[in-house]
């Protein structure tokens, strides 16, 4: 069950056609048109429950934006703890017949049925996040959260006094491998040498893998842990040990009120906004969208405490230099755990290249096969 890709994907080359011009939201495809009726019915399908404080919950907060924006002009719904299976295909044609004429997918193990239905129902539009699979009427859709992640890692290793940092991660895949390695590249940039040690719960969101991942990691010497999983379990046992931490997905705070450091965030409600206004007049286009710390799909939550006045300085020099492109954490020379060089000097990883990421930089300690 995942949320995210799995490692063996082949990506099809046109998905990644329109990078260049990512922030148009949209890439070149054949719009068409609805025909309207009072009110136009959007739907999203969460894997996990819409209020996980995680990953679901701020789609669904992209959700109710859109509610907010188009009032009654909009009728929104979700489906929550969706298996990824067969029973996709049910929710998905559950929702075409109650009139949904734009249904977002949040979980790459919703892709196979999202494919189908899509087939099944040329007169809905449809986008899939995380995912590869487009088509005219199947859009893909994701976010350059290596960039936050790679921020929020800066903050960790500032606040390392060891320079050994736990990350709980859920799948060994590209999405999650990525992640990883930005995390322990930021640690680096704020703690030269600062070692991240893995551990994979191979679960979203599982709250009492996560607390077990993170009491082993604080056991194995870890003095700060973040984690790429859904629930904030990680933090409140940090919390309860007085440990630092670094979130994801949401601003989750509250649940480490003293040892919040800062967390990679997204914020899917202007996207989602453009979409179904673009669904509601007849301009939806298919195409491949990948959100960026420019457009403000991504960003970073609000700092704890902890994070001292020196750090929120490094951070937002770095955050201002990959803003403009005068940094990326991708470019070369970049070595893996053996010390293999992977990225030569003067070179730099495509998003193509990100998505089929299997290995893990220097540093890291943990296997990329989970």
């Amino acid at each position: 069950m995942t949320r995210g890709r799995k490692l063996a994907l082949v990506l099809p080359v046109l998905a990644f056609a329109g990078v260049a011009v990512l922030a148009l939201g949209v890439a070149a495809g054949s719009a068409r048109s609805h025909k309207q009726a009072a009110t136009f019915k959007a739907a999203w399908i969460y894997v996990g429950p819409h209020d996980d404080h995680g990953w679901s919950q701020a789609h669904d907060q992209g959700r109710l934006y859109v509610q907010k924006h188009l009032g009654s002009k909009v009728e929104t719904t979700y489906k929550e703890l969706v298996p990824e299976g067969p029973q996709t295909c049910q929710v998905i044609e559950s929702l075409v017949r109650d009139g949904n004429k734009l249904i977002f997918a949040t979980s790459f193990g919703f892709q196979d049925c999202m494919v189908s239905e899509a087939k099944k129902h040329p007169d809905v539009d449809f986008e899939q996040a995380t995912g590869t699979a487009l088509s005219k009427n199947l859009a893909e859709y994701f976010g350059a959260a290596e960039d936050a992640i790679y921020l929020s890692g800066m903050a960790a290793g500032a606040a390392s006094k060891k320079g050994v940092i736990g990350y709980v991660v859920p799948f060994a895949i590209p999405e999650v491998i990525r992640h990883a390695n930005a995390f322990a590249l930021g640690a680096q940039a704020t703690h030269p040498g600062a070692k991240v040690r893995l551990i994979w719960t191979n679960s979203w969101l599982d709250l009492s893998k996560e607390k077990k991942a993170a009491q082993a990691l604080v056991s194995a010497g870890c003095d700060v842990l973040g984690q790429n999983v859904d629930s904030p379990a990680t933090g409140e046992f940090a919390e309860s040990k007085g440990v630092p931490w670094v979130g994801y997905d949401s601003n989750a705070q509250t649940f480490a009120p003293k040892q919040w450091l800062t967390a990679a965030i997204y914020n899917w409600g202007p996207y989602y906004l453009r979409r179904v206004k673009a669904a509601m007049n007849g301009t939806w286009k298919s195409g491949f969208y990948y959100g960026s710390l420019n457009d403000h799909l991504v960003g970073l939550a609000p700092y704890g405490k902890k994070v001292s006045a020196k750090t929120k300085r490094a951070i937002a020099a770095k955050k201002a230099a990959l803003m403009s492109h005068k940094f990326y954490e991708f470019a070369g020379p970049l070595h893996d755990q053996s010390g293999k060089l992977r990225v030569k000097k003067g070179q730099k990883l495509s998003v193509h290249q990100l998505y089929a990421m299997n290995w893990l930089v220097k540093g890291v300690i943990g296997s990329p096969k989970g």
